[in-house]
């Protein structure tokens, strides 16, 4: 009777043993075998440079390395062709798992709309970091005659004075007429005796002067309608004006 129950223990530990030296085969298993399969535990991927390349291409250039993207912000670039990749996380060289998103950046589709800053009546230094500042372009600088140096006497966009506030796309070239501070060089004066009224208008304005009193009086004999008969101050040899001066006519009727 005793050898039953000696044999009887003997199965219980037998049986204990096979099933606690299953349960360490299966935690074991779960452990080192199981997880890193399906983890892909070891196994990493280098993260490639993708900043440069076109939102076109990427996906299948990562997708070829087993890695994705996501686009969590987009910001102007001058310069830059739109959709073109800024910035990428996690940075080049990284090791990553495998399927892992790399967040980026990319260049906008179209440039912001802004407010037309006013760069008049300041000078041409500030109004080139100004434009600077809000991603505008530095056009042409055109030197114009006038006494106040390197002040901004307009701000053009295609030929066309634009006004402050005035809406503009980031990256649009602004060109400046800036005062070449030779404003008040003295010249001859010119002749606009026997000259149309408007063509003497339009010659004193392309010499930067101003026309001033303007009296009509009957033509005399020999005198033509409508044209200069007498200017103050006279075109007198040797007489000289300075630019912005008044011009005074008389024009016969």
């Amino acid at each position: 009777m005793s050898f039953f129950k000696s044999d009887t223990w003997f199965d219980v530990f037998k049986h204990l043993a096979l099933i606690l030296a299953l349960m360490a085969a299966l935690v074991l298993g779960f452990f080192y075998v199981y997880l890193p399969i399906t983890t892909h535990h070891g196994q990493t991927i280098v993260v490639p440079k993708i900043t440069g390349m076109n939102l076109a291409d990427l996906e299948s250039y990562l997708d070829e390395r087993k890695l994705a993207y996501f686009v969590d912000d987009s910001s102007y670039a001058p310069g830059i062709r739109p959709l073109t990749v800024l910035t990428q996380e996690p940075a080049p060289g990284e090791k990553v798992k495998q399927d892992r998103k790399i967040y980026i950046s990319v260049a906008m589709r179209r440039p912001p709309v802004i407010k037309m800053p006013k760069l008049t009546d300041g000078s041409v230094k500030n109004a080139q970091l100004i434009l600077k500042s809000y991603d505008l372009e530095i056009g042409q600088i055109k030197l114009v005659p006038n006494v106040a140096k390197d002040a901004v006497l307009k701000q053009v966009v295609g030929g066309k004075e634009i006004a402050a506030g005035a809406p503009i796309a980031k990256g649009t070239r602004v060109d400046l007429e800036v005062g070449d501070g030779l404003g008040n060089t003295e010249f001859e004066v010119p002749n606009l005796v026997a000259m149309p009224e408007d063509e003497a208008r339009t010659l004193l304005a392309g010499q930067h002067l101003e026309v001033g009193e303007v009296f009509k009086q009957p033509a005399e004999t020999g005198q033509t309608p409508g044209t200069v008969v007498r200017q103050r101050p006279a075109a007198a040899p040797g007489a000289t004006i300075r630019m912005g001066q008044l011009v005074d006519l008389w024009v016969a009727e």
